[in-house]
């Protein structure tokens, strides 16, 4: 077993808390979950991460979902190095920008119309903007749990009772905000028509189609299409969250390996290939409120600039041409999850593993995991030291136990032989 050491990144840790607020650019990435020294990366190529020190570390976050082709593949490089001698940006309509829209739509059903932004936050943001606009309306449903960026609508926590309004969960969100945010269970439908039954003036349910941001919780059958029916029947709008979803667990995301169709999805990480990027898009009628064409404002300077749509053309294509990625994947995931059960199980620890597509996350607890509430019962004491004994022996898995393993392409028998062997000698 290789000691990975962390020398270089603990200097650059210290000196990086001089200048940014607590040393990271985002939260999760400062180690607070699990303890220790944030591994500050130098470069990846294909399945591997390199650290200060020249390090490798088998990478099973992929930046949180965007690098489903590996780290810098060949094909997406080039993309983007031929864009960039043209200039960044130009703040103005693009050829690509079109080229992007149209992919988008062709690949994920019933998509009529697209627009670009610049980020997974911006876009769930901008589409909860436009459903109360649509609608008239000015709750939300979100669940307890599910992640859609740090927009003050989304820092929200349920409130004392099952079905309280909700309050803030960061000082800065203000009460009468969060109070327009109400809070279900994940897959608990029940909860959702609860929460209709109390208030006439909800414009849409959001949600995460499969959870990533409380480990990989699959929606239970008939959930989904049961939260499109209720929202329908009242009035409101279905959103669907497919920033970590669309294009990682098929083609045409969430949307295409469920069969439910949403009235707007949200997307991310993966159609950027890598850059900043997001998109809302959904049905014709509702986005003709959105300025230009209606009263719903939305903007964006570097919103669909052409390095960022180089990136994602590019990888939206390979996806689109190769569906055998999609499989290659899901293999790979069954074959981790059948193996690490049996792994655990041996050494006599207290698991659930959850997966689908290339998502996959192990909770150390007893039962089944359906909910941010069953979640929040893992041993993430005993999760920190296998995430220490991860890094030491190579592996870099999410510093959190409520965040799910992605995987990328490049991950073969090699890497999956050294994930199960740090699980085995942990």
């Amino acid at each position: 077993m290789t000691n990975h050491t962390l020398t270089n990144s603990e200097q650059l840790f210290s000196a990086s808390k001089k200048y940014i607020p607590g040393g990271v650019n985002s939260p999760v990435r400062a180690f607070n979950s699990v303890g220790g020294t944030p591994v500050f990366i130098k470069r990846a190529k294909g399945a591997y991460l390199f650290d200060e020190n020249d390090n490798s570390y088998v990478d099973l976050i992929n930046s949180w979902g965007p690098m489903i082709l590996g780290h810098a593949h060949p094909e997406v490089i080039k993309a983007v190095t031929e864009q960039i001698q043209h200039s960044f940006t130009y703040g103005t309509p693009t050829a690509k920008e079109l080229e992007m829209a149209k992919l988008i739509c062709e690949m994920v059903p019933d998509l009529d119309i697209v627009r670009m932004v610049n980020s997974g936050t911006e876009a769930c943001m901008s589409a909860i903007r436009l459903a109360r606009g649509y609608t008239g309306k000015k709750k939300i449903i979100k669940f307890a749990g599910c992640y859609h960026g740090h927009h003050d609508s989304f820092l929200v926590q349920a409130g004392s009772g099952a079905l309280t309004l909700g309050s803030p969960n960061s000082p800065g969100v203000p009460e009468e905000t969060a109070s327009n945010t109400l809070i279900a269970s994940y897959n608990d439908l029940e909860s959702v028509r609860a929460l209709f039954d109390l208030h006439d003036d909800i414009a849409c349910v959001i949600i995460e189609p499969v959870a990533g941001n409380m480990g990989c919780i699959v929606p239970e059958e008939g959930f989904l299409s049961g939260i499109k029916e209720l929202c329908h029947r009242n009035g409101a709008l279905f959103v669907l969250d497919e920033v970590m979803t669309g294009f990682r667990l098929a083609p045409g995301g969430a949307q295409q390996l469920f069969d439910i169709r949403a009235d707007i999805i949200c997307f991310g990480k993966i159609i950027g290939g890598g850059m900043p990027v997001g998109a809302f898009g959904g049905k014709r009628e509702i986005f003709e409120h959105l300025a230009p064409l209606g009263p719903v404002y939305q903007a964006g300077t570097l919103s669909g600039n052409p390095v960022a749509m180089s990136a994602g053309i590019a990888t939206l294509t390979i996806l689109k041409d190769n569906p055998s990625i999609y499989v290659d994947l899901e293999e790979t995931v069954k074959t981790l999850h059948k193996e690490l059960d049996t792994i655990l199980d041996e050494k006599g620890i207290d698991h659930t593993i959850n997966s689908i597509g290339s998502m996959i996350s192990i909770f150390y607890l007893e039962g089944q995991v359906k909910s941010f509430s069953d979640a929040k019962s893992t041993n993430t004491k005993l999760f920190s030291r296998i995430f220490h004994h991860g890094l030491k022996s190579g592996i870099y898995m999410p510093p959190s136990n409520y965040e799910s393993w992605f995987l990328g392409q490049g991950i073969g028998e090699v890497e999956i032989e050294k994930i199960l062997n740090t699980f085995r000698t942990f």
